[in-house]
C-alpha cells in the first residue's frame, strides 16, 4: 500500500479508524438500546426481545441518522464528545419523529428523560474515553 491508501489510524492507539468507528457505533447502539430496556422495564411493558427492539428501532434510526450527518460532514467517526453531540441529537430528533409517526408515545416528560438519559449515555462514553486517551 502506498502512503495515499492507507488507512487513517489513531495516533493515541495505533489502530484503524474503522475499528475504533465499529466499536463506537457497536457502543452507540448498546446503549439506546439499554436505554430502551431499561424504559420497558420501569413502566412494566415487558422485556421481550420484540417488545425492546420496538421501543429502540425509532432511536436506534435517529442514532444512524446521526452518524451519517456526523459522517457526511466530517468525514471521520464520530469519536469526539462534539461530534456526539450530533449522534444524540439525531438520536433524540429522529427516535421523536419516527415514536410520533408510529403512534408511539411522545409526552414532554418522556422527550425529556430520553433526552437526559441518551445524552448522558452517547456524551458519557465519548467524554469518559477522551479522557482515558489523554492520560
Amino acid at each position: 500500500m502506498t502512503a495515499a491508501t492507507t488507512p487513517p489510524t489513531d495516533a493515541a492507539k495505533g489502530t484503524h479508524v474503522p475499528k475504533a468507528a465499529a466499536l463506537a457505533g457497536l457502543a452507540d447502539a448498546a446503549l439506546v438500546s439499554v436505554f430502551a430496556t431499561i424504559g420497558r422495564a420501569s413502566h412494566e411493558h415487558g422485556l421481550s426481545v420484540v417488545g425492546v427492539a420496538q421501543t429502540a428501532l425509532p432511536f436506534l434510526t435517529g442514532t444512524a441518522l446521526g452518524w451519517v450527518v456526523c459522517l457526511a460532514m466530517r468525514r471521520r467517526a464520530p469519536l469526539s464528545v462534539g461530534d456526539g453531540l450530533v449522534v444524540w441529537i439525531g438520536t433524540l430528533v429522529g427516535g421523536m419523529i419516527l415514536r410520533a409517526a408510529t403512534g408511539q408515545g411522545t409526552a414532554v416528560s418522556f422527550i425529556v428523560v430520553a433526552g437526559v438519559v441518551t445524552g448522558a449515555f452517547l456524551l458519557g462514553w465519548r467524554a469518559l474515553a477522551g479522557r482515558l486517551r489523554r492520560r
